[in-house]
């Protein structure tokens, strides 16, 4: 990168220069669709065993003892066709299955600081493709434990989140020499929505797996797509974009010069300077509050759907999927909206995260203290939950890649760090939300709903009172300032 350091390339990054360096068929739009199709699998080898799982216990232990609410009245159920039985069945209880789902985040949470510091040394490439590559392989294997006993099951699930805790953090740092500053939410956008596609596609999918073949096959199938997609990885991909094999000089010259005065050339990682710095708590309490209130719907909406409204959310595989696939919509498009303002109607870095942040989560927190006061309806309960988790898809191009506005060089560590925070909400916001719903009255559910909304709100306007569209003094060699 030193020979380009001499040469004054800033009009690049005023006027991005289509012709010059077109995103079709260009080396950066490669790795976001690579990624893409990473981040998807790795959303289904996480998802699927919460479908699988129905299908693994024994049906009279495998709900908990809640009273069912009788406040509406129950839905015409459809006539259940006989599905495939070849599968082994577990005597689990709901305490069990409890650990057996959480006992993912327990693994998740410890590699996540630890993968965007070894991304920063060794690089983003090997971590990600092994990162996928170590929780395929366990995936695999999820059968051979499930049969050997619980225990087992447990530490693979726990071993598949010490490798899936990775990924963000070494694509972060990936895209920190990879994506120019005008384009950061068009690619990162591309590559994370992977994820929400992912869970779209993923829980459906299980569930026709389960039925018409055998549990089993959820994780064989997903696992193979994932060692398959490991190969092409490390085939197509570089770190940097000097060691690409296939890059044009063009798009090579751009990458390098848009990025120039924003990158450290230091070894040493500033810890005490990361660890001070507001900007970064702002990206923590934000992260931190939409997690809150994605993780409390991902794992419990099944729950408020059949006890309150008494309908079975999983007898319609689209109809469950229906938010991701609004989310994912929304991510795709909210990414080229906000470089659209950045770009072409000159609104500043810090602007644009601070409006699509607060758009990103107080959206979501009306919709779903409204999904409380509707009654039996429910249509509008879907069309609530969707509309909520959809707008949730703007904070992708907020505080999600803010990481890389304030620090590129350091942008996996940081999100290490906010992402360390933000898998606690997985690991106690289920927990808390099932215990203050032991009677499942429409009342208990509406404090649930109150409580994410409030976490959102307060997120919302912390983000917006300190965050920082800038690069910090002490992400740059020579500590000075570099105006975004």
């Amino acid at each position: 990168m030193e020979t380009e350091e001499g040469e004054d390339r800033t009009p690049l990054l005023k006027e991005s220069q289509p012709g010059t360096v077109p995103a079709c068929c260009s080396a950066r739009y490669n790795l976001a669709l690579l990624a893409f199709f990473g981040f998807f699998l790795l959303y289904a080898l996480r998802v699927n065993l919460s479908v699988a799982l129905v299908d693994m216990v024994e049906p009279n232990t495998s709900l908990a003892k809640n009273t069912t609410s009788s406040v509406c009245p129950e839905h015409s159920s459809t006539i259940n066709v006989p599905r495939n039985t070849t599968g082994e069945k577990y005597s689990w209880d709901a305490d069990t299955q409890g650990w057996i789902l959480g006992s993912f985040f327990y693994g998740y949470i410890i590699t996540q600081i630890p993968g965007g510091y070894l991304a920063s040394k060794i690089g983003g490439k090997l971590l990600l493709g092994f990162g996928v590559f170590g929780t395929s392989v366990f995936t695999l294997l999820t059968p051979l434990a499930a049969n050997l006993g619980v225990g087992y099951l447990i530490a693979v699930r726990a071993l598949e989140g010490l490798g899936e805790g990775v990924t963000f953090p070494a694509m972060h740092s990936m895209w920190s020499s990879w994506a120019p500053p005008l384009e950061r939410s068009k690619l990162l956008s591309i590559s994370y929505a992977g994820a929400q596609l992912g869970t779209v596609v993923s829980l459906p999918l299980s569930g026709l797996i389960c039925y018409y073949m055998n549990w089993v096959y959820v994780f064989y199938i997903f696992g193979a797509l994932g060692v398959f997609w490991f190969f092409f990885w490390m085939w197509l991909v570089s770190d940097t974009p000097e060691t690409h094999r296939s890059i044009s000089h063009a798009e090579r010259e751009y990458i390098l010069s848009s990025l120039k005065d924003q990158l450290s050339t230091q070894k040493s990682v500033p810890w005490r300077p990361i660890l001070e710095s507001l900007p970064l708590w702002a990206i923590v309490v934000a992260h931190f509050s939409y997690n809150w209130t994605f993780y409390t719907l991902l794992t419990l909406l099944p729950t408020y759907m059949k006890e309150i409204l008494r309908f079975d959310a999983q007898e319609n595989g689209f109809l469950s999927a229906l938010p991701y696939f609004g989310c994912w919509l929304c991510i795709i498009l909210s990414g080229q909206i906000a470089d659209y303002l950045r770009e072409k109607q000159n609104l500043s870095t810090v602007c644009v995260r601070k409006c699509f942040t607060l758009i990103g989560m107080i959206g979501p927190a009306l919709f779903l203290v409204a999904a409380g006061f509707i009654g039996c309806n429910y249509a509008l309960a879907v069309a609530f939950v969707t509309i909520s988790t959809t707008l949730g898809g703007f904070c992708t191009s907020g505080y999600s890649i803010n990481h890389l506005d304030i620090a590129p060089s350091y942008a996996g560590i940081l999100l290490g760090i906010t992402n360390s925070f933000a898998t606690i909400p997985g690991m106690v916001g289920p927990v808390i939300a099932k215990n203050l719903t032991h009677n499942n009255t429409v009342g208990e559910w509406q404090t649930v709903f109150y409580i994410a909304a409030s976490i959102n709100l307060f997120g919302a306007i912390f983000f917006a009172l300190f965050a920082s569209g800038e690069v910090q003094d002490w992400a740059v060699s020579g500590y000075h300032l570099h105006r975004n």
